[in-house]
């Protein structure tokens, strides 16, 4: 699981839709932190929630769940990624302060039906041990910005793979021209970060596909980024990196919000 967002949307989707209890949800959200700390962003969302104001409520995870029933008659489909980055706000709902605050986080979750009033969960780490959840009111839930299917979005993968992999190489992470022993190695620690957090049973292969080849680019955009060569770069060299690498990013985060949307669903396995 790449974040604290894609883990909640997925695992309480389950726990709506009937195929995980709490336990299971609280269990996968602790793996990313002992500690979970829920604030709201303002006093009439912490009295809509019965949350405490000022200050924050030490629920723990289990709070987030209550937090979700609090919000009102919300079903999987009600649950949405949000993965948003400089440039690329698609699917958040303009002017509001849950909009703000994912895009300074990189993820949320949008809570609620397409054009109606829900809530909006953004976290942030505050140490190794401690993962606090701002809550915010949202007046008008956005739908996805874009439909992806999980065809499309295998796809759009398989060839991430192979751009990100060429990617490494042009960037010149590693001098010789092969992927050498520190990139592996970096590839291969980044992903066994994320392969300590769990999936659903219920989750279709497909979407787990989906989701393990994303996590593989986003591996190599990761060792792309922080490029081996001890030169400085230059500002030009900086922007044709990021020219190469921004459209990389963004098949990253449009896989990964087509697999959770797909799990939010609950759509049967074989269905793209």
């Amino acid at each position: 699981m790449s974040s604290p967002s894609a883990t909640l949307t997925v695992w309480a989707a389950s726990w709506l839709a009937g195929d995980s209890a709490p336990d299971d949800v609280i269990d996968a959200l602790v793996a990313w932190a002992p500690m979970h700390l829920i604030g709201a962003a303002d006093a009439d969302t912490a009295s809509a929630l019965g949350l405490d104001w000022p200050g924050i409520t030490d629920g723990g995870a289990p709070m987030l769940l209550r937090v979700l029933r609090r919000a009102g008659n919300i079903s999987p489909t009600d649950l949405r990624l949000a993965l948003p980055a400089p440039g690329d706000v698609r699917g958040l709902p303009a002017g509001t302060g849950f909009a703000a605050a994912a895009l300074g986080s990189g993820e949320g979750v949008l809570v609620g039906a397409a054009g109606s009033a829900g809530i909006g969960l953004v976290p942030v780490h505050e140490g190794p041990d401690v993962l606090r959840w701002t809550v915010y009111s949202v007046p008008t839930v956005t739908g996805p910005a874009e439909y992806v299917g999980l065809g499309e979005a295998e796809y759009s993968m398989r060839e991430a793979v192979r751009d990100a992999a060429a990617a490494l190489l042009s960037l010149q992470t590693v001098p010789t021209g092969t992927p050498g022993d520190d990139a592996r190695a970096a590839i291969t620690d980044a992903l066994s970060d994320l392969a300590h957090h769990r999936y659903p049973d219920s989750l279709a292969p497909r979407a787990l596909r989906v989701l393990d080849s994303a996590d593989q680019v986003a591996a190599i955009l990761t060792v792309a980024e922080h490029d081996s060569t001890n030169q400085p770069p230059s500002i030009s060299a900086v922007h044709a990196r990021e020219s190469l690498l921004r459209p990389l990013w963004a098949a990253v985060r449009s896989a990964r919000t087509a697999a959770v949307a797909s799990a939010s669903s609950h759509h049967p396995a074989g269905e793209n």
